[in-house]
């Protein structure tokens, strides 16, 4: 029976065949930052969500306010051009409104997704250069002995 750990035991395996030695504690931190940019990256999602919803909510009551006021100031009695011209404008007022705040959801989403892929992509970078990094240098060292 054997004294060595299981891990002593991968490694005189990983030795015998001529892997390179590799950091395991550099890969353990690595995937402690891999995890940590997850989570930053479900914060900057989140948070994205929230100020969406709070965006939407914020049109809502807008457009809630700007039809109470339509309504109020609509008086269809006298000259039906006047009438005519007073909802072309109401309904020239409301596109433009509507198109704003497609625009700034649109803009909104678009911030939330880049940010929230922006973390997981640069950490995929850096992740990679860290793990070329540690398995180079324990090669190297390897070459050396």
């Amino acid at each position: 029976m054997s004294t060595e750990s299981f891990l002593d035991q991968i490694k005189a395996f990983g030795a015998r065949l001529g892997l390179p030695k590799v950091d395991v504690d550099k890969l353990v931190d690595i995937q402690l930052k891999n995890i940590d940019a997850l989570g930053r990256s479900a914060q900057a999602a989140g948070e994205g969500a929230m100020a969406l919803a709070d965006k939407q909510r914020e049109i809502v009551e807008a457009a809630f306010k700007e039809t109470s006021a339509m309504v109020r100031d609509f008086h269809p009695a006298g000259d039906p051009q006047a009438i005519l011209a007073q909802q072309k404008d109401y309904a020239k007022r409301a596109f433009e409104l509507t198109m704003q705040n497609t625009r700034d959801i649109a803009e909104l989403t678009k911030k939330t997704a880049t940010d929230a892929t922006a973390i997981i992509r640069d950490r995929l970078r850096a992740s990679l250069t860290e793990l070329r990094d540690s398995v180079g240098r324990a090669g190297g060292e390897e070459t050396k002995t």
